[in-house]
């Protein structure tokens, strides 16, 4: 379910409350982990960590008014979600992290590149903060040029 909120305070606004503190729970394990130089933003009616287009003005994929998407961060009908692009774009990175979820004896509920769950208890923060931390924007950058071309 895509919201149609505008701002990120607007997307927190219109969460049920139990969903509101899940989703700033993990926001917070986000904005202490995420490297300089990304900014949350509203994208694909998400909350949204992207490289700005002042940075990265090729813009993502064919769109070049749209900046490249490192994290996502949604309440979806049936659970909430992390979508971690950075994981997404580079399987050793995905590796790495799969293999540190596991020996912290969390259960990861993953598909390509998205982490859902629940209720944030259900999820191995530590792990993702570090996922986050590993990425700084320049490298990702340099993973995404490297995978779409």
């Amino acid at each position: 379910m895509q919201s149609k909120a505008k701002t990120v305070s607007q997307y927190l606004a219109a969460l049920p409350a139990d969903r509101r503190k899940a989703i700033e729970q993990v926001r917070a394990v986000i904005h202490k982990h995420l490297p300089k130089g990304y900014e949350e933003i509203m994208q694909y009616g998400m909350i949204g960590y992207a490289v700005p287009l002042k940075i990265y003005p090729a813009g993502y994929h064919c769109k070049k008014n749209e900046p490249l998407p490192f994290l996502l961060l949604a309440s979806q009908k049936n659970h909430m979600a992390l979508h971690m692009f950075c994981l997404y774009l580079d399987e050793k990175d995905k590796a790495q992290f799969q293999k540190e979820y596991k020996a912290s004896g969390k259960k990861l509920d993953m598909g390509g590149g998205c982490v859902r769950f629940k209720k944030p208890e259900d999820l191995a923060l530590d792990v993702i903060g570090k996922a986050i931390a590993r990425r700084p924007v320049k490298k990702h950058i340099e993973v995404y040029e490297k995978v779409k071309s």
